[in-house]
């Protein structure tokens, strides 16, 4: 089996892991294993490949990060100053969100604010395609969320400046900017890991505090009559976020 799914990253490069070890094979069951003894040998390199997840499918991703640099310089080489404070006005939006994306009317509306120097919104536009192309963000029917990579790398980043809205799902133990909240205590989940949590549950209970999961649960049908009704930012969030799903 090769390894899938894994990009290199120094700045803007990522490839293909099959691109780098086209002959390496790994039992399933071992790749955890695996993982570690790369990284033992990276680590005087000061890179380490780190496990992600796509909050769009589910599927596991691994980078290969630089250490050396922080998260931001790592975009610094690449992107003007006033491309770079667009990007973190963008993030803004995202992480603050109800449901982790930015509509692209209200990004293009934020080069106004630029203090560095003033965008126009046509210019914006290929910034943002730039971002994409990139993998820093990710772009569907015009709604920009973060992509996969920037959640690998800039994890640290978001948890460290984002701390009252930013969390870690329950169940992966990644960063979640699309998520379902408990009501009850607060925890979040990816929809791929609710998906995969209480697909063989009758009744949704919250794996932390055991509380009914009052939000409907993606590719399961739920009678609303056999649950309890509750309205709130959980039910609200998932309710955005699927429309995108």
């Amino acid at each position: 089996m090769y390894l899938n799914n894994l990009f290199l990253s120094d700045h803007s490069l990522w490839l293909p892991v099959q691109e780098l070890f086209q002959r390496v094979y790994y039992a399933h069951d071992k790749l955890d294993d695996f993982i570690s003894t790369i990284n033992s040998h990276l680590q005087p390199l000061f890179m380490q490949i780190r496990k992600g997840m796509s909050e769009g499918d589910g599927r596991a991703h691994y980078a290969l990060v630089n250490l050396a640099e922080t998260e931001i310089t790592k975009m610094a080489s690449d992107y003007t100053e006033n491309e770079l404070e667009l990007f973190r006005k963008t993030m803004d939006l995202i992480i603050l969100s109800e449901n982790g994306f930015a509509s692209s009317t209200d990004i293009l509306n934020l080069t106004d604010q630029l203090k560095t120097k003033k965008m126009k919104k046509k210019e914006a536009e290929q910034v943002l395609k730039v971002f994409v192309e990139d993998k820093w963000l990710s772009e569907r029917n015009g709604e920009y969320t973060l992509h996969t990579r920037c959640i690998i790398e800039m994890e640290q980043y978001i948890l460290s400046n984002y701390q009252d809205v930013a969390r870690k799902c329950n169940i992966c133990h990644s960063l979640a900017i699309q998520s379902q909240i408990c009501e009850s205590c607060g925890i979040g989940m990816h929809l791929p890991c609710v998906r995969k949590y209480f697909r063989a549950q009758t009744e949704p209970r919250c794996p932390q505090c055991n509380d009914f999961w009052s939000c409907d649960i993606p590719g399961m049908n739920r009678i609303d009559s056999q649950s309890p009704s509750k309205t709130g930012r959980a039910e609200k969030s998932f309710i955005l976020g699927t429309r995108r799903c």
